[in-house]
């Protein structure tokens, strides 16, 4: 390896010119400042509480919690939360949203919503209704709620659906998915279908399983990650820490993102206060910034040097791989010219990248939604795991890949089986369960379902959480959609805008239920590590508040539906018989029928693969061929946009701001990019120049959808010929374009063209 590449430690990256506003390292200061506000203020005691209490965390999926306690990982360690948790643990402890606050906001009053404001009314405390022709909603009780749910799922299976979020239990997403189910219907769609669903596809295809075949243990061994698409200092803080300790330990950290993030730079994290906090870590040791939706093009370069340099392990994938000449094949003839155009990234970069990857004895490759919401998903997963198998990364001790999950419990959910791709194995089960064959018709999911009640193909819908409406590529289709379906249920705790935006035609409900750390029952839920936490018991802080546990709901509108064939339905309200049944049915979850006497939270047998034999027809891995993706932005014209303009087509990210989950904002600003609020674009200096527009000046976002208007210019340190704006707000503007075979819309990377306001008056 004489010929390696001479690269500093950490290198600049060529775009990182930030703002004035922008911090020289992520977390920090802020984050105690935030843990202080809250902490000391009048919601403290409550606060600690929950954070002390043996739930696991209601924010991402890297959470922590479960029977070790409120601050414990899965191995034991403490000090493990995060700003996340308490953002999320702070709104649910909010005040009821007023007993008469329904009488005196119309529908249309509560439109002009922001998605802040909604989450800022408290928390839903009663069962309300909007009916046909109505401005209001209107207080109901549980007994007629349960009427119209009952009358609403009657309808023929084909047309009923459900969608579910990853905030609920995994009971609750066993019953749903049962009871639609046994309706004859595969109609259940899930957050997942826009998230992770491209990592599902690729990984079961190429490696014969679904989820992170990587332990927190494993992480902790290796001796590099490669850190793709992911920002996990804004959505997955806890793994910081995990990021820190290896960079400490000497070990290597590779960043691949079209933005700089201040805290993959740097970050200070609460759980190592002196040596930390203050002066932050050093994160990445390489930082590439490709072209949004490229990422095929630099993996194919990263093997491209592997074979050049005779870094490939050839025993591995002759013992281990299928169709591995044909991948080899494809990245040798792959020119060097056609690479660095597609990825603009240089290829001293790629060969000093691939140089660390090949010479560190165990790798990990993670990756999230900059990977997954391309319309080349799953291509991308592909290129990685080809990546990942030609290092012979795959199936030892300390290397793997591991997507990276967003939502707490959306793995969950998938492996309760709601999902339009059910596995055979639970599908038998089930049968065997319910004493009838399921039904072969192929479900909806997340897009396939607001394309069909866009079509009125869809009479009834029950949401389990999430927020439907705000959540799809363009909000004009997604409320039509919505409005053509006769009755929607939307089981929440807080308000979101899909309540207020995604109304049914006759009957539009919601039924507000406890959280994860008040159900009176025992509940369990599924870590991105596929680590099974149970939470414990608790209650609501909230007085004379209507609620309903989740489970309860499911149970008793399912015996309302199924009586007692060929199961007791309304038996199902007893958690600790779910948990038989999840036993029986899904496969690798057979402890947790002893989890109620033991409290032993375990790992999911078959997931985590340290040898190299996997789960598939031959028992080997499957590599597969990744086509060049054609990244060619539409010219100005094809967006209407008026002669003589001075306009430029960027590739958009969509993407979250600092303080916020998923669609919820806690905070408008993003101080970590120097944002001061959310109709703002953060551009590349140069890019901005090129159509004169300077820093804070006012544009025109145009989509093939919609526009946004009175945009402020952010410069920052995004790579030329791309831009970053917020989600949810900038899903209004475009068009979902789909990866076909994982159902995923490309939110990140969304042809736009820019232009100067051309008026100046708000």
């Amino acid at each position: 390896m004489s010929d390696h590449p001479k690269y500093s430690d950490r290198p600049i990256p060529p775009f990182h010119e930030t703002n004035d506003e922008t911090p020289t390292i992520g977390g920090g200061p802020p984050v105690i400042q935030y843990w202080a506000e809250h902490t000391v203020s009048s919601e403290g005691p409550a606060l600690w509480k929950i954070l002390n209490h043996h739930s696991a965390c209601l924010s991402c999926s890297w959470g922590t919690g479960g029977q070790k306690g409120g601050f414990t990982n899965e191995v034991g360690e403490v000090l493990q939360r995060c700003m996340k948790s308490v953002e999320a643990i702070s709104a649910e402890l909010q005040p009821a949203v007023e007993p008469d606050f329904f009488e005196r906001f119309t529908i249309q009053g509560l439109q002009k919503l922001n998605s802040m404001e909604a989450d800022r009314l408290g928390r839903l405390s009663y069962p309300v209704l909007l009916r046909e022709g109505s401005f209001y909603y209107e207080r109901i009780s549980w007994v007629e709620a349960l009427e119209i749910a009952v009358e609403a799922f009657q309808k023929a299976p084909e047309r009923v659906a459900s969608y579910s979020s990853g905030r609920s239990s995994n009971e609750a997403a066993y019953l749903l998915q049962l009871m639609i189910r046994a309706l004859g219907s595969n109609n259940l769609a899930d957050c997942s279908d826009m998230c992770h669903a491209p990592s599902t596809t690729a990984l079961k295809t190429v490696l014969g399983t679904r989820t992170s075949i990587v332990s927190l243990e494993d992480l902790k061994e290796t001796d590099c990650v490669v850190l793709i698409g992911s920002n996990c200092p804004y959505n997955q803080p806890r793994l910081m820490n995990e990021l820190i300790k290896l960079r400490e330990k000497g070990k290597k950290v590779i960043v691949i993102n079209p933005i700089m993030e201040v805290g993959l730079v740097k970050f200070g994290s609460p759980s190592f206060p002196v040596k930390s906090l203050f002066t932050g870590s050093d994160i990445s040791n390489f930082y590439l910034q490709p072209i949004p939706g490229s990422d095929v093009a630099l993996f194919i370069g990263i093997q491209k040097v592997l074979i050049e340099h005779n870094l490939v392990q050839l025993q591995y994938l002759q013992a281990h791989t299928e169709d591995w000449e044909a991948v080899i094949e494809q990245a040798k003839t792959t020119s060097w010219e056609t690479i660095t155009e597609t990825c603009g990234v240089s290829q001293a970069e790629i060969k000093a990248v691939a140089f660390e990857i090949g010479a560190a004895p165990k790798v990990v490759f993670a990756w999230a939604m900059g990977i997954t919401q391309q319309g080349n998903g799953v291509d991308n997963v592909y290129s990685i795991c080809n990546t990942a198998l030609m290092t012979g990364n795959v199936g030892k001790p300390g290397a793997g890949v591991m997507p990276i999950r967003g939502h707490s419990n959306v793995q969950g959910f998938g492996s309760m089986g709601v999902t339009v791709h059910l596995k055979q194995e639970i599908q038998q089960a089930l049968e065997i369960l319910l004493k009838r064959p399921l039904s072969r018709v192929q479900g909806y999911d997340t897009r396939s379902l607001i394309e069909a009640a866009d079509e009125g193909k869809v009479d009834s819908l029950l949401c389990l959480g999430g927020n439907l409406y705000a959540a799809n590529p363009d909000s004009t289709q997604a409320k039509r959609a919505l409005n053509q379906i006769e009755t929607i249920i939307y089981m929440a705790t807080k308000p979101n805008l899909g309540h207020f935006h995604g109304l049914a035609k006759k009957n539009t409900l919601i039924l507000p239920v406890l959280n994860r750390f008040e159900n009176p029952h025992r509940t369990t839920v599924e870590s991105g590590n596929n680590f099974v936490r149970m939470n414990d018991v608790g209650h609501t802080h909230l007085k004379k508040a209507d609620l309903m546990s989740e489970v309860s709901f499911l149970a008793e509108l399912a015996y309302r539906l199924h009586g007692n064939d060929p199961i007791n339905w309304r038996s199902l309200q007893d958690v600790h018989y779910v948990r038989q049944l999840i036993a029986q049915t899904i496969p690798g979850y057979e402890k947790i029928a002893t989890i109620d006497e033991t409290g032993k939270e375990f790992t999911i047998g078959g997931r985590i693969i340290n040898q190299p034999q996997f789960p598939t027809p031959s028992g080997k891995a499957l590599m597969m061929i990744t086509p060049i993706p054609d990244l060619t932005l539409p010219l100005p014209e094809t967006f209407g946009i008026p002669d003589g303009t001075d306009t430029i087509v960027l590739a958009l990210m969509t993407g979250r701001s600092y303080s916020q989950h998923n669609t919820v904002v806690y905070e408008p600003g993003d101080k970590y990019r120097g944002i001061p609020h959310r109709n703002c674009i953060l551009l590349n200096q140069l890019d901005a120049m090129k159509i004169g527009v300077a820093e804070h000046d006012l544009v025109t976002v145009q989509g093939d959808a919609g526009e946004m208007e009175y945009v402020e210019a952010i410069y920052g340190a995004v790579r030329s010929g791309a831009a970053l704006m917020f989600y949810p707000e900038v899903n209004a503007i475009f068009k979902a374009r789909i990866d076909r075979r994982s159902g995923t819309p490309a939110y990140k990377r969304v042809p736009v063209c820019i232009y100067r306001q051309l008026s100046a008056e708000k």
